[in-house]
């Protein structure tokens, strides 16, 4: 369902620039100048409401965290759960980042989070789909070596593909979970759309792959 409309959110992101990162392409090569401190930096592409990105940083205070969400009338709410939690190391961005090359250097990533991406489910729109290849080879530009993409959803049909499309690029999946709260892992963090789907009883996929180290 899409989000109600507000007018008000331009005003409000501008607002709140301890959070909100006004000019995001100038700190290409520059983000932990920017946060002043050598953490990593994790990136989550999707933020939505902001209820992962935030119960994350408040379990791992010692990493940087980027939420990008393209739409104002939700990332707004990630804006205040953020102001809510107290945390220093949540930075958000409202842009559409069809190419995270243009926001981040090379190496400069330390692990992506893919959280309930649109599945895109027909043929014509693959290139869509965030596990497409076109994004896998903008993600491998901007992780470090070490770096790691973690893929969670719900649909077992993006699911299947993009372990397929991380095994045709050369990835290496170190976890694959068809039931991942069966698994019961205590540092989940789960985000909205999968606090709602666990509650009808659909399995949450989860997968964390790495690129293989370049010469």
């Amino acid at each position: 369902m899409r989000a109600r409309n507000k007018p008000w959110a331009d005003d409000y992101l501008k607002e709140h620039d301890e959070v909100v990162v006004q000019a995001p392409f100038d700190n290409k090569n520059k983000w932990q100048d920017f946060f002043g401190n050598d953490q990593p930096i994790h990136v989550e592409i999707g933020t939505g409401k902001g209820q992962f990105i935030v119960g994350m940083a408040e379990q791992f205070p010692e990493v940087n965290f980027i939420g990008i969400e393209v739409a104002k009338s939700i990332i707004v709410s990630a804006v205040q759960k953020s102001l809510d939690s107290g945390q220093k190391n949540i930075r958000l961005i409202n842009v559409n980042a069809e190419d995270l090359r243009d926001l981040f250097g090379e190496n400069e990533i330390d692990k992506i989070y893919l959280n309930f991406s649109d599945p895109w489910p027909k043929s014509r729109h693959e290139k869509r789909r965030l596990t497409y290849h076109t994004f896998l080879e903008q993600y491998q530009h901007v992780l470090k070596h070490d770096g790691e993409i973690v893929f969670k959803t719900d649909n077992r049909g993006l699911f299947e593909y993009s372990l397929v499309s991380f095994s045709k690029f050369g990835m290496e999946l170190d976890e694959v979970l068809l039931d991942l709260h069966a698994y019961e892992d205590p540092k989940n963090v789960m985000t909205e759309y999968e606090e709602k789907f666990s509650a009808k009883g659909q399995s949450i996929h989860r997968c964390r792959a790495h690129f293989p180290h370049r010469n």
